[in-house]
Formats: structure tokens, sequence, C-alpha cells
């Protein structure tokens, strides 16, 4: 990150969480636009970067999920999900779309606060360490050690900022079993347990593995936890 304020988008259709939420969050140090709807935010996301979007999931015409998970067809940008539904089952359901995170209504303005900044540090910012392999091949893909990137020949794999943490975590002890619980501590700030742990690594061997349901690369090692064994 550099030393200009990250900018967040927020996306509701209700004017009075949009108008607390922005003068909340501009008060907490972050640049702040709104959008009412889907369509608003996507015509703001075709002129504006952003460093993260606050989405709320109960929207008319495009709901947030839905909005979601077209966005990860072509940007990594981070999302938060806000939602009024709590079950399980919903929340997998934002992780499986490519949110970053997830967070039940109503909450504590200082919770979401919290939650933006964990999710904004998993993003990619430093060179891992110089024993690191620059790269390393996991078949017809390869990971860039350094920048972060996950290629398939010539063509960039978009990595949501929590799949981006947990390929670095991996990265940086190849061919070693890293524990589930290890996994869920390192992705701080999300909603997270073993079953969303269990959703991410499902979101990274589809795009790693020629076969994910029988994973070649990013194994399971019973027991212990997950492995990236690169060739």
């Amino acid at each position: 990150m550099n030393d200009l304020p990250a900018h967040l988008l927020v996306v509701d259709d209700d004017e009075r969480i949009r108008v607390l939420l922005q003068k909340f969050l501009m008060r907490s140090g972050f640049l702040v636009s709104t959008a009412r709807d889907a369509a608003h935010a996507r015509r703001l996301l075709g002129g504006l970067e952003f460093d993260m979007l606050v989405l709320d999931v109960m929207m008319p015409d495009e709901d947030g999920i839905t909005l979601t998970r077209d966005l990860r067809r072509s940007m990594t940008v981070p999302i938060l999900l806000l939602t009024a539904k709590g079950e399980t089952q919903n929340r997998i359901e934002g992780l499986e779309a490519g949110a970053d995170d997830y967070l039940v209504k109503p909450f504590e303005p200082k919770e979401l606060l919290l939650r933006i900044n964990a999710i904004l540090r998993r993003m990619p910012q430093s060179k891992p360490a110089e024993m690191t392999p620059k790269s390393l091949q996991l078949g017809a893909v390869r990971y860039d050690t350094e920048r972060g990137e996950l290629w398939r020949g010539a063509d960039l794999i978009r990595l949501t900022a929590t799949e981006a943490q947990l390929m670095r975590i991996f990265a940086a002890a190849p061919g070693s079993a890293i524990p589930r619980d290890r996994l869920v501590g390192d992705m701080e700030g999300a909603e997270v347990g073993d079953r969303a742990v269990d959703v991410q690594i499902t979101r990274l061997r589809r795009k790693i593995e020629a076969d994910p349901k029988q994973p070649r690369y990013l194994q399971t090692v019973r027991g212990e936890g997950y492995m990236l064994q690169p060739d």
C-alpha cells in the first residue's frame, strides 16, 4: 500500500446507511464513494479505481452476491459483503462467489473498520524472503512469488485478496503441510473457520488444478492440513 488513503466504494440501496457509512469511514481516514445499486456501482467502476468494495447483499434488480460473482470474472479488488442473513449457507455462498469477507447486519461500526483494515492488510504489498524461489511451477500454471501473481501461459489468473494471501502462505513453505488452524489465523479479520478455509481452498484448486477433484499441486494432508507441492 502507498501513503494515499484507500479508496472504498460503498454500495447500498438504503440512502441512510450509505450516508452513515460514508461519514464514518471518511472519519476513519478513507476516501469513500457510494453507489445506490449494482448498475450505479458498475458505472463508477468503469471510470475509477477502488481499493475495496463494501456491498450490500439485498439490493433490487441485481443483488450483491450476483454482482460479486460477475466482478470476479475481471477484477481482483477486495469485496466485503453486508447482509441481514447470518446463516452459514449464506456466508458460504458469498465466499464462493468471490467475496473476501462477510459481515452480518446489524454490526458495530468498529467491527466493520477492523474487517476492512484486515482485508487491506492481506493485499500483496511486500516481496517474499530472499530464499523463496522467484517462481513455482504447478503444471501449466506458474506462481510468481515476487509479484504474488498466478499465470497460465501468458494469461494472468485473477486472485481475490484472500486467495492471494493463501498463495503467499503456501509459497513460503512449498512441500510443507500448513495446519488448517494456522490458515484460519492468517485469514485475519474474516469471519472464518475450517469450513470457510475449505471453500477458499476449493476455489484456488479450480484455478490451479487440471482436475480440482483430484488435486496434484494443492494437496490435502490427512490430519495435518494443506500443502502446495510444485513440480
